[in-house]
């Protein structure tokens, strides 16, 4: 699929971003795709491109552009080496829900300047730390997302005053949240909450548990990568983004 890489202006600087197509002509919906804790690398690459060729217009940004040249994480050992997951942490940390929401208005202005793209509300997905962002986006700006989804994605349902459960009344977008078998970032008594706190706030939403590790989705990350889970997060995918995203 055609791939662009570009910047994005925010408030706190230029993003690098890639732009990914379908490869025949025409406008299609614009998905903002965050990635997960390790950043964007090749693997998201093929990820855009494969949402792509499902027919939307795929932006994938560089969450930690903040932290200037930064070096690529594994996850098959970043939260094992002490000194990878002291990096990791830290640069996870910096990422805050009105750096988040900031950094999407600036996606979405993107999107919705872009010749390829149709309509003006947008779908986001995300993976890890990426899903919570998709969710806090959706409540942060809620006029821009139809469509809100979450695999694997950790902290949904917490303590922390910045939670998404607490965003609730906020969202307008459909929601679907794919949880991971024993993921200890996002528990059954974590999903019980999120689902009270949206169906009392009327959102239309789906949570599924999905038989596989957190990290399911993603093929680089090999201690967790599930075939077949996997598979089912793209049907998902498309079932969610082809009922909510305009045509």
């Amino acid at each position: 699929m055609p791939t662009i890489t570009d910047t994005v202006t925010t408030p706190d600087g230029t993003c690098p971003v890639t732009f990914t197509t379908p490869d025949w002509a025409g406008r299609w919906p614009g998905v903002l795709m965050y990635p997960d804790a390790g950043g964007p690398r090749p693997v998201f690459r093929e990820m855009a491109a494969q949402l792509a060729g499902y027919g939307y217009a795929v932006l994938v940004p560089d969450i930690y552009y903040r932290s200037g040249d930064w070096a690529p994480f594994d996850l098959n050992t970043a939260f094992t080496d002490p000194d990878e997951r002291r990096r990791l942490m830290t640069m996870m940390g910096g990422i805050t829900p009105d750096k988040m929401a900031s950094d999407a208005v600036a996606f979405f202005d993107y999107l919705q300047s872009r010749p390829e793209v149709n309509g003006t509300t947008f779908g986001t997905t995300g993976y890890c730390m990426g899903g919570r962002t998709s969710l806090i986006v959706a409540g942060r700006l809620p006029e821009r997302v139809a469509a809100a989804m979450s695999f694997h994605g950790g902290g949904l349902a917490t303590d922390d005053p910045s939670s998404p459960h607490l965003l609730a009344d906020q969202i307008q977008a459909a929601v679907y949240v794919g949880g991971a078998r024993d993921d200890a970032s996002f528990t059954t008594e974590a999903a019980e909450t999120l689902d009270k706190a949206l169906t009392a706030a009327g959102v239309e939403h789906t949570i599924e548990w999905y038989d596989a590790l957190h990290g399911y989705a993603v093929a680089d990350h090999s201690a967790a990568y599930d075939e077949a889970a996997a598979q089912r997060h793209w049907d998902a995918m498309k079932e969610v983004f082809g009922a909510h995203l305009p045509r």
